[in-house]
C-alpha cells in the first residue's frame, strides 16, 4: 500500500511539474499582436450610397470590389470582374468564402438581353450514401469531417463564365488575388469574429485539422488573431500561380485562350490539384476520388423567376433555396404594405407569414432537380400564390410551420401527386445554435458595367473540416446540407447536389434590367433579400438606406444545417425592430429574441440598382460586415 501511495505521490508531483513547465513556457510564448497593417475598416461603420454613371461592383470585401474595379478600368466587362472579384474574396473572405468552395450564380448578358442561371453547387461523391454514413452511426451528415466535403463547384463556374462571357485571361482576372494573398492584408472584424477561437478551440483545431491551424494561425496554437494582423496565405497563392502557370504553357504551345481556359480547369479537375485532393481523401477516410472530380460540371440552366407588380425576380433553381425569394413575393403580391408602416408590427408580422408559407414549401418540395421532380411551375404560379395567402393570419402566428400546399393543382400538365406529409418535426431545446461552423460563412458580389452587364454571385463555405494539405484549399463541408433520409427532395444521393443556402437574386423592372443584390446568412439569407427589395420597391428607399435599416428573420421551419434545428414560433428581431414591434409580436404569439442592430445573422445584403431611363448605377454595401460598395 506504502509503495502504492509512493507511486501515486510521484505521478502527482511529475504532473504538477509538468504544468509548472508548460505554464512558463507559454508565458514566454509570444501571444500579443503579429506585424500589424493599417486598414479603415468599414465594418459597423455608417456610409452614403454609391453613385456610378460607368460601372460599379458591390462586395464582401474593399478588396474584392477594387479588384473588380480594376478589371473594368482595363478593358473588361462585368463577368472578368466579377471572376476577379471572387478569386480576391476567395483570399481576403477566405474564412467564409473559400477557393473552391460553392458558387451560385445569375448573370444579365446585355447584348443578348438574357438572364442565365449556372449551377454552382458541387455534387456528393459517388460513395456518399445514406447507408455509409449509418453505417459509421451518424443520423446526419456531420460537422468538422473530411466525409462531408463536397465535390467543388466555384473553378467550373470561374472558367464557364470566362469562356462563355468574359474577355480576358485567368493570369490577369487571378493576379489581384495572388499578389494580396502574398503580400497579406489585414485581419478584418468579420475574419477575427469568425475565427476568434477560444484558446481550448484552438488547441483542438491544432490536433484535429494542423494543416488548418497552420494556415490560419501559423502553427502559433496559443495566439488569437488580432485586429490588423497580416494575414499571408502563400499556400493558396501557390496553389493559383500554378493554375496560371498551366494557362500560360497551353497559350505558348499556340492554343487559343478557350483551350488555355479549359487548361486551366483540367488542372484543377483532372491534373495535379485532383490528385492531391484525391489521395488525401484515400489516405485520410475521405469519399472523394479522383474520378468525381474528372466527371465534375455544372452547366447553364434557365432561371426561375416570378412576378411583384411591375418588377420580375429571378432566382437559381431548386438545387438552392433561392426561389423563396420570387415565392413569398408573389404571396405578399396585392397587400398593401406601405399603409402598414415599415417595420410596423402588422408588417413584420406579414413578411413572416409570407416567408413562412413559402419556406414550408421550400421543405416538401425542394431538391436537386436532376433527381427531383419538383412542381416548380406551380410553386411560381400567381394562382398558387394567391391560395398560399389566404391562410395569412392577421394578429396571430402560425406557432410551427405551416403545412405545405399543393402546387400539382396548379400544374399545366395537373399529375395527381400526394402532398408531403404535414407533420411539423420534433422541436428542438435550448437556444438556436450556431450552425454554420465557427463563425457564419459565405459572402456575395454583385457586378454591373458600362454595357449594362450584370453578376450576381454568392460564393461560399468555410475551413471547418480538413484542408488539402499544401494547397490552401478548403472544401468546406456542405454535404452537411443534406438529410439521410431518402424520400426526402434533399436527401442524400451519390452525384445530387445539395439544396444549399446561397443563393443570388436579381430584378428587372418593365422588363428591364433594374438590380443585382444577394447577401450571406444562411437561413436568413432570402428574408434579408426580400426586406431589402422591399424597402426599395415599396418605401422607396436608396438601395444603402434599404440595406442600413434594421431587420427581422423568423426561424420557424427547420434549419438547413444538420442537425436541422427547428423552433416553432421563433422570431428574431435587431434592436430597433424589437423596442418597437417586440411587445405587439409576442401578443401574437410569436417566440420573440432581440439581437443588436447591424448583427451580420441578418445578412450583409450588397446591391447595384441601375436606372433604366438614366442609366445611373446606384450602390449599397451591407455595415454589417465588411461590404463595401464603389464605382468609376
Amino acid at each position: 500500500m506504502k509503495k502504492f501511495l509512493k507511486v501515486l505521490k510521484w505521478i502527482g508531483l511529475s504532473l504538477v511539474s509538468l504544468v509548472l513547465v508548460l505554464a512558463a513556457i507559454y508565458l514566454f510564448l509570444p501571444k500579443g499582436p503579429r506585424e500589424s497593417v493599417a486598414f479603415d475598416d468599414p465594418y459597423h461603420t455608417a456610409r452614403n450610397a454609391a453613385v456610378s454613371d460607368k460601372y460599379m461592383a458591390s462586395t464582401g470585401t474593399p478588396w474584392a470590389t477594387q479588384a473588380a474595379l480594376d478589371a473594368m478600368e482595363k478593358g473588361g466587362n462585368a463577368f472578368d470582374a466579377a471572376m476577379s472579384a471572387l478569386l480576391t474574396l476567395n483570399v481576403t473572405f477566405s474564412q467564409a468564402a473559400s477557393f473552391p468552395g460553392v458558387a451560385p450564380i445569375l448573370i444579365y448578358d446585355a447584348q443578348a438581353g438574357e438572364v442565365k442561371s449556372y449551377i454552382g453547387a458541387g455534387k456528393a461523391p459517388m460513395n456518399a450514401t445514406v447507408e455509409y454514413f449509418e453505417s459509421k452511426g451518424y443520423g446526419n451528415v456531420p460537422k468538422y469531417k473530411l466525409i462531408a466535403q463536397l465535390v467543388p463547384a466555384s473553378p467550373d463556374v470561374l472558367i464557364a463564365i470566362l469562356k462563355e462571357h468574359g474577355t480576358m485571361s485567368f493570369s490577369e482576372i487571378c493576379a489581384p488575388a495572388i499578389r494580396i494573398a502574398r503580400e497579406g492584408f489585414p485581419v478584418h472584424y468579420q475574419m477575427l469574429d469568425d475565427m476568434g477561437l477560444s484558446f481550448v478551440e484552438r488547441a483542438g483545431l491544432s490536433v484535429l485539422m494542423p494543416y488548418n491551424s497552420q494556415v490560419y494561425f501559423k502553427g502559433q496554437w496559443w495566439r488569437p488573431l488580432y485586429h490588423n494582423d497580416r494575414m499571408v496565405l502563400d499556400d493558396l497563392a501557390d496553389t493559383l500561380q500554378a493554375m496560371c502557370d498551366e494557362e500560360q504553357r497551353a497559350l505558348a504551345a499556340g492554343g487559343s485562350r478557350e483551350e488555355a481556359l479549359e487548361a486551366v480547369r483540367d488542372y484543377f479537375y483532372k491534373g495535379p490539384i485532383a490528385e492531391a485532393i484525391s489521395a488525401y481523401h484515400e489516405e485520410n477516410g475521405g469519399l472523394i476520388t479522383m474520378e468525381d472530380l474528372s466527371a465534375y460540371s455544372g452547366g447553364w440552366e434557365k432561371p426561375l423567376s416570378g412576378a411583384y407588380g411591375e418588377y420580375t425576380i429571378y432566382a437559381n433553381d431548386t438545387w438552392n433555396q433561392g426561389g423563396v425569394v420570387p415565392m413569398a413575393l408573389q404571396i405578399l403580391e396585392g397587400i398593401d404594405l406601405k399603409s402598414m408602416g415599415h417595420n410596423s408590427p402588422e408588417y413584420v408580422h406579414t413578411v413572416i407569414q409570407a416567408v413562412e408559407l413559402a419556406m414550408a414549401d421550400r421543405e416538401a418540395y425542394f431538391g436537386d432537380p436532376a433527381f427531383v421532380d419538383v412542381p416548380i411551375e406551380g410553386l411560381l404560379s400567381p394562382e398558387y400564390a394567391a391560395a398560399r395567402r389566404a391562410l395569412m393570419t392577421p394578429d396571430k402566428a402560425f406557432g410551427q410551420t405551416p403545412p405545405a400546399g399543393n402546387p400539382y393543382e396548379y400544374q399545366t400538365a395537373k399529375t395527381a401527386m400526394a402532398v408531403p406529409a404535414c407533420a411539423a418535426p420534433a422541436p428542438s431545446t435550448g437556444a438556436p445554435q450556431d450552425t454554420q461552423g465557427f463563425g457564419k460563412d459565405t459572402s456575395y458580389i454583385c457586378v454591373v458595367d458600362q454595357y449594362g452587364n450584370a453578376v450576381s454571385l454568392t460564393p461560399s463555405d468555410f475551413p471547418e473540416s480538413p484542408m488539402i494539405p499544401g494547397t490552401g484549399l478548403n472544401l468546406g463541408t456542405r454535404m452537411n446540407q443534406f438529410y439521410l433520409e431518402l424520400e426526402h427532395p434533399n436527401g442524400l444521393m451519390p452525384g445530387k447536389r445539395p439544396r444549399i443556402t446561397p443563393n443570388p437574386s436579381m430584378v428587372f423592372k418593365n422588363g428591364e434590367f433594374f438590380m443585382s443584390f444577394g447577401t450571406p446568412g444562411g437561413e436568413s439569407q432570402t428574408q434579408a433579400i426580400i426586406q431589402v427589395f422591399l424597402n426599395v420597391a415599396v418605401f422607396g428607399m436608396d438601395p444603402q438606406q434599404a440595406i442600413s435599416a434594421p431587420r427581422f428573420i423568423s426561424l420557424n421551419w427547420p434549419n438547413s444545417f444538420a442537425p436541422h434545428e427547428y423552433f416553432p414560433g421563433l422570431i428574431e428581431l435587431e434592436a430597433s425592430v424589437y423596442d418597437a414591434c417586440g411587445e405587439r409580436l409576442t401578443a401574437m404569439g410569436y417566440q420573440v429574441n432581440r439581437l443588436e442592430d447591424w448583427d451580420n445573422k441578418f445578412g450583409a445584403v450588397c446591391a447595384i440598382i441601375r436606372d433604366p431611363a438614366t442609366g445611373t448605377l446606384t450602390g449599397g454595401a451591407d455595415p454589417r460586415e465588411e461590404s463595401w460598395a464603389e464605382g468609376n
